[in-house]
């Protein structure tokens, strides 16, 4: 004869196993300071956000724009001819994506993390067309296209920008062009 016990304890509840974070994939790319090497910047960009993250092709395009002018103030403004900048790729899945550019401090034309900023917040009280040729990119294409933007000296003498953007913003749930400025409708 077999005897079989069963204990029952009522109202416990077992503990569903969560899931361990996913660690971020990081890539970290130093570039010498010479415009020739942003083309392809551009489209490893472009590639990474299609091929890795879930960001549509529009965003994909932006990313690139943001790069491309992080990259470029880097070079022009923080570094000098013999020097490097550091842009570094963080994607969170399915959450997130941040871009990283750093440079070391050795440009004609260097500023201070509270500089950068102050400039920042002067040029985004203008409307457009006051700002000219020059110093629209932070203001017009970085800062309105991330959802975090952060400016800080870094340990090398010069500055690191880091920007963020989430995959789950309300903006793109919205169905049509919305208020976004960068879209044209034309009404045929």
């Amino acid at each position: 004869m077999i005897e079989v016990g069963l204990n029952i304890v009522p109202n416990v509840q077992v503990a569903k196993e969560v899931p361990a974070p996913t660690k971020p994939t990081e890539i970290k790319i130093v570039l010498p300071t010479n415009a020739y090497f942003m083309s392809g910047i551009r489209d490893f960009t472009l590639s990474m956000i299609r091929n890795m993250t879930d960001f549509s092709e529009q965003w994909a395009y932006r990313f690139q724009s943001v790069v491309d002018e992080l990259c470029n103030n880097a070079i022009e403004h923080g570094s000098s001819n013999d020097d490097t900048i550091e842009i570094r790729f963080v994607n969170y899945k399915d959450d997130a994506i941040e871009i990283i550019v750093s440079d070391h401090g050795t440009g004609p034309n260097q500023l201070t993390a509270d500089q950068v900023r102050a400039r920042l917040a002067q040029n985004a009280a203008l409307d457009i067309t006051q700002l000219g040729i020059r110093g629209r990119g932070l203001t017009k294409i970085v800062k309105e296209w991330t959802d975090e933007l952060d400016i800080t000296d870094n340990k090398f003498g010069g500055i690191t920008v880091r920007v963020k953007k989430y995959l789950h913003d309300e903006r793109f749930a919205q169905v049509g062009p919305g208020t976004d400025p960068t879209h044209i409708v034309l009404d045929v």
